[in-house]
């Protein structure tokens, strides 16, 4: 059985799973561009166009987000071992890339990642 988890790829010593695809909260994908009240383009121009590749993955809290359990409502969420940010979370929600609202988010940037099939 595969399953995939993601995997901190911020330094070559530092490779600790900070979430598997249990945790991930699937979202569907909204429509781009259109989404972003202060960058909306004429519905024509963008009719066409395919909603971006989520650059992101959406999880649940879990106990290595230390900002978390220290009781902030929107903080960065950084490694466990390197410090290095690898995303952010906000209670109230934060939206996708790809244009959908998710509330609560705890957003992890899928370029400070890798995934890995265990």
């Amino acid at each position: 059985m595969n399953v995939s988890s993601w995997v901190v790829k911020s330094t070559q010593l530092w490779r600790q799973i900070v979430a598997s695809e249990e945790n991930i909260v699937p979202h569907e994908r909204g429509k781009g561009e259109q989404c972003f009240k202060w960058n909306k383009k004429s519905v024509d121009s963008c009719k066409n166009q395919e909603p971006p590749e989520c650059s992101s993955i959406f999880v649940e809290p879990m106990k290595w987000m230390q900002t978390v359990q220290e009781g902030f409502v929107g903080e960065k969420l950084q490694c466990m071992g390197c410090k290095a940010r690898l995303g952010s979370f906000n209670w109230a929600g934060m939206q996708c890339n790809c244009g959908t609202w998710i509330n609560p988010a705890f957003l992890l940037h899928k370029n400070k990642l890798d995934e890995c099939h265990i």
